[in-house]
């Protein structure tokens, strides 16, 4: 109980329930280059943290810089960033960055729908996020839409597996 009221506290949580952000990020890199790979497409990463694209993709012809996100299915859409953010440095010029003239598609990985889509950066907004509708919208509405079907690449399940336990016997060492 919360000094603060009658609701749980926030500080409280199951941490084995929850994924790390560096975590979600990598399997989220890991899905964008299982299904481009599986497109036949050559994926490199660049040296070091501080790129702005996460992928470079050759297609044979030419190199398009990819930004991965990670979506979430919200209300019959996928939803992801389309700036960073930079609000936890300390006295940083802008809170928030967009990639103009620094990528060339987002690729996004959805857990919830196991998909991959691969967006042009020309195509979603200059804000902080961006939707993929997956269900028709209830309005029935269709301009300014963005169909998920559209831009998808690929599917990438990841099946979850046991924690490894080993006893003293079972390792070879001894103790």
């Amino acid at each position: 109980m919360s000094p603060f009221g009658p609701w749980p506290s926030r500080c409280v949580a199951d941490t084995d329930d929850v994924e790390h952000p560096k975590d979600i990020g990598d399997k989220t890199t890991l899905a964008v280059i299982l299904a481009l790979r599986a497109l036949g497409f050559v994926v490199s990463e660049p040296f070091g943290e501080n790129a702005r694209y996460d992928l470079v993709v050759d297609d044979g012809e030419r190199l398009a810089r990819i930004q991965c996100k990670t979506g979430r299915l919200r209300l019959g859409a996928v939803r992801f960033a389309t700036c960073s953010s930079y609000g936890h440095h300390r006295n940083p010029a802008e809170s928030r960055r967009t990639y103009d003239g620094q990528i060339d598609y987002f690729a996004v990985y959805c857990p919830e729908t196991t998909r991959v889509y691969l967006v042009p950066v020309a195509d979603v907004p200059n804000q902080s996020a961006a939707m993929l509708r997956v269900d028709p919208a209830r309005n029935s509405q269709r301009k300014r839409i963005h169909e998920a079907s559209a831009y998808e690449v690929g599917t990438v399940t990841f099946v979850p597996t046991a924690k490894l336990r080993a006893t003293a016997g079972e390792s070879g060492s001894s103790a």
